[in-house]
């Protein structure tokens, strides 16, 4: 009995020491600071291991490193571009985008994101029809097929996917297969071996360095991304399992938004990959010239923008404020979860606030409850700014998507929420079209025939009970 207060002071320092680091250390914002003091404070013993696993930053080594020559080339088309875009001499394909220049410039700054405005972009919203186009394009594959999937699963659509992998890589073709550790734990290792006997170079993001036991878990890496030959790139919402074709009962039909690429993007698409591939694997590979043959193709343009724990600025979250800001006309937007910081917020409801036409569309059941319900506690301010939110009601909506005045768009990996622009590492395509975002807007309409509206008075008219789940999970937020 006289170790128990002896055990209550440690723990008792240990919290102390904690909460130290916390506020003045690891410089926290103030929402996910008070979080983890509140998870200290009232579970002090399960809380010093949860902050352990899941509230440690992640620490300012370089995580993805480029070899010397391709940081250079990248270093001199960056500074090329932005130098043309300071003088005014930028030669802008659809002359009216030129008012978008700031956005464009800002992720070049900042990401290094290089613009191309010769690629034709293919939208699927539907899986089905995008794990089709995959498999035809994957069977063409005559060099390589790099893959990479936050989820990667061993049911119908994970064993489709390993036949066409296998089968090229007896034929020749360099196979990569690159997925996240944690999104795909149920992932049987009997699946990796039967790829690693064919030829297929497999390796997995964050593995723990202890078996059972990863200390980064709560860093993953969310990108889904397909390179084909360096002509075909792949990029959106869709994970490989049979959920994502419409065959689960909880979530029924699968709605998510995914683009094929053919053009100049596909080569950032690739350099994105090779960076992620070279961090997690001890088979290295270099950025050769035969994952760059790319054919121009189309007139929109794209940038390619990364974000992550490792990185100084939210690149992705920055560019979305920055298109909400710009918009003057209407800001349609589809995410599974709606978990804005303060800064993104604010700037949705200032633009609901000043005429413009604010429509945000969300899933009517959860994947996550904890998330579901933040979400549903963060609409309450959209609503009241006189946004309009749109629940939809035909399956799960997963898609990330946001259109801007039928001008530019965004499509990708990052959800609205804390965990995709601090925490995850996504990927995102920044579109320069008319075309291809008056198309998503098209999409967006579509949608909202299979959708409800949720209207300010329905959303007062909320039970206690929900009130209550939907202020625990606010408040839990910043950490979920």
């Amino acid at each position: 009995m006289e170790l128990l207060p002896l055990l209550i002071a440690l723990i008792f320092i240990i919290n102390i020491g904690l909460a130290i680091s916390v506020i003045f250390l690891e410089r926290k914002d103030a929402p996910a600071a008070w979080a983890w003091l509140m998870v200290l404070f009232f579970i002090p013993i399960v809380g010093f291991f949860l902050y352990l696993i899941f509230g440690k930053p992640l620490r300012g080594a370089r995580i993805f490193k480029w070899d010397k020559k391709s940081r250079l080339g990248v270093e001199k088309a960056v500074r090329e571009q932005m130098k043309a875009l300071e003088r005014d001499e930028f030669d802008f394909r659809q002359k009216e985008l030129m008012e978008y220049k700031d956005l464009f410039y800002l992720h070049l700054r900042n990401d290094e994101s290089i613009f191309t405005q010769n690629n034709q972009v293919d939208i699927f919203t539907d899986g089905q029809d995008k794990f089709s186009a995959l498999i035809n394009d994957m069977e063409q594959a005559t060099d390589h097929i790099h893959l990479l999937y936050y989820i990667l699963r061993h049911d119908e659509l994970g064993q489709r996917i390993a036949k066409v992998l296998i089968e090229k890589a007896k034929a020749g073709v360099e196979v990569r297969v690159l997925y996240d550790d944690m999104g795909s734990r149920l992932l049987r290792p009997k699946y990796v071996r039967r790829l690693r006997e064919a030829g297929v170079y497999v390796d997995s993001f964050f593995p723990p360095s202890i078996p059972k036991i990863n200390f980064k878990i709560n860093y993953r890496n969310h990108r889904k991304l397909v390179i084909i030959d360096g002509k075909i790139g792949y990029i959106g919402g869709f994970n490989i399992g049979d959920e994502y074709l419409g065959k689960s009962k909880k979530f029924g039909y699968w709605r998510d938004t995914h683009l094929r690429i053919e053009g100049d993007a596909v080569r950032n698409l690739q350099t994105r990959f090779i960076l992620d591939w070279n961090q997690a694997s001890q088979n290295r590979i270099s950025y050769e010239k035969r994952f760059y043959d790319a054919t121009p193709k189309g007139n929109t343009g794209i940038q390619i923008v990364s974000s992550g724990p490792d990185s100084e600025w939210e690149q992705i979250k920055n560019g979305y404020i920055k298109m909400i800001m710009s918009a003057k006309e209407y800001i349609y937007l589809q995410t599974p979860y709606y978990i804005p910081d303060e800064s993104l917020r604010d700037a949705l409801q200032i633009a609901a606030l000043s005429g413009v036409d604010v429509k945000i569309m969300i899933p009517n059941k959860p994947d996550h409850p904890f998330v579901y319900w933040a979400t549903f506690s963060h609409i309450g301010d959209l609503l009241k700014a006189g946004a309009e939110t749109y629940i939809y009601q035909k399956g799960f909506m997963h898609a990330k998507t946001i259109v801007v005045d039928g001008k530019i768009a965004s499509v990708g990996t990052a959800n609205i929420d804390v965990r995709s622009f601090r925490l995850n590492f996504e990927v995102n395509a920044f579109i320069y079209d008319i075309d291809i975002a008056r198309q998503l807007a098209d999409i967006f309409e579509k949608d909202m025939t299979d959708s409800t509206q949720m209207s300010k008075s329905l959303y007062d008219k909320r039970s206690l009970g929900i009130r209550f789940k939907e202020s625990i999970s606010r408040l839990l937020s910043p950490i979920l």
